[in-house]
């Protein structure tokens, strides 16, 4: 009796999922935006596909992501359980707020997704369309305020990149920055600016209530879910991806960034998360290891180019 009680046992343990780790997602920026969107997306697929028994989601908003990243780079050294998004946004922070911590300082994993850049304003504004929207812009730039991500972000950039595309000096556009997507949209619904930039995936829920117009779309063919036109077919050549990554900690073992690398990689190739990109609308860019270091270098300098040519960065 004994020894079949054990024999049960230890069938039932090998029976059990391994978990190569538990993780904490740090989402460097408050609640309801595209950053927290993925650590939870994240969090949510590799619980439900076995990769990870628990994962938890930690918030740390400021300057961009920048000072999540600091936090984490100071606090997580060494912890294989750590990890970490980020993106475009983070890149043009890191360069706009001159900021002592990189991602060179972190140990960058994968490319995870792509989205457009929505322009959106609320159901009840004067303004039905992107051409109207410029031309307040060509008229007085001060007049117009945009709500959006974090400053020198992908949001500002897009703005920046519309406003020399019309012809309207950059440095003089009014971006008012949110540290969360929640505290924009509410800016936005309550008429509190006169436009707001971010994700689509973040404006689609309002724009299909009815509360929110999506005048454009940043990217240069139409984007998935929504009707609005792309800048580039408005007359404007702006064309403007964001993407968003996972880093794990640094000062990691070659052994402990392949057994990291590997979870992220079922993550990405599981049918769980493809069936959340559908769901939040983002496109699939997946791009990890030796090739996502080079992109990841290319996306730094060109980024660095385009923060200096919209006067964002000295």
């Amino acid at each position: 009796m004994k020894h079949t009680l054990l024999g049960a046992v230890f069938a039932a343990a090998v029976a059990l999922p391994a978990f190569a780790n538990d993780y904490t997602i740090m989402a460097p920026a408050a609640p309801g935006g595209g950053w927290d969107s993925t650590a939870r997306a994240m969090q949510e697929v590799m619980q439900a596909e076995g990769i990870a028994g628990s994962v938890q989601v930690q918030n740390v908003p400021g300057a961009g992501g920048t000072v999540g990243l600091a936090q984490f780079a100071s606090t997580a050294a060494g912890d294989p359980a750590q990890l970490i998004v980020g993106g475009y946004v983070m890149v043009g922070a890191i360069l706009t707020n001159a900021s002592p911590v990189s991602l060179a300082d972190v140990t960058p994993i994968a490319r995870l997704t792509g989205e457009a850049v929505g322009i959106a304003v609320s159901a009840d504004s004067p303004i039905t369309d992107i051409n109207g929207l410029v031309e307040m812009m060509k008229a007085d730039p001060g007049s117009v305020s945009w709500a959006g991500g974090s400053a020198g972000g992908v949001d500002h950039i897009t703005v920046g990149l519309l406003a020399k595309a019309a012809g309207v000096d950059p440095t003089k556009i009014n971006y008012v920055a949110f540290s969360g997507g929640g505290e924009a949209l509410a800016a936005i619904l309550g008429n509190q600016v006169t436009v707001g930039i971010s994700g689509v995936g973040e404006f689609l829920p309002q724009v299909e209530a009815g509360t929110m117009r999506m005048l454009a779309v940043s990217t240069a063919e139409k984007w998935p879910g929504t009707d609005a036109p792309t800048l580039m077919e408005s007359g404007y050549d702006v064309n403007v991806q964001n993407w968003r990554m996972v880093a794990a900690a640094p000062g990691l073992s070659d052994e402990q960034k392949a057994a990291v690398a590997a979870d992220v990689d079922k993550l990405a190739n599981s049918a769980g998360w493809k069936a959340m990109l559908e769901t939040k609308g983002w496109a699939n860019t997946y791009l990890a290891g030796a090739e996502f270091d080079t992109q990841l270098a290319k996306e730094i300098e060109t980024t660095t180019a385009i923060l200096k040519d919209i006067g964002l960065v000295q």
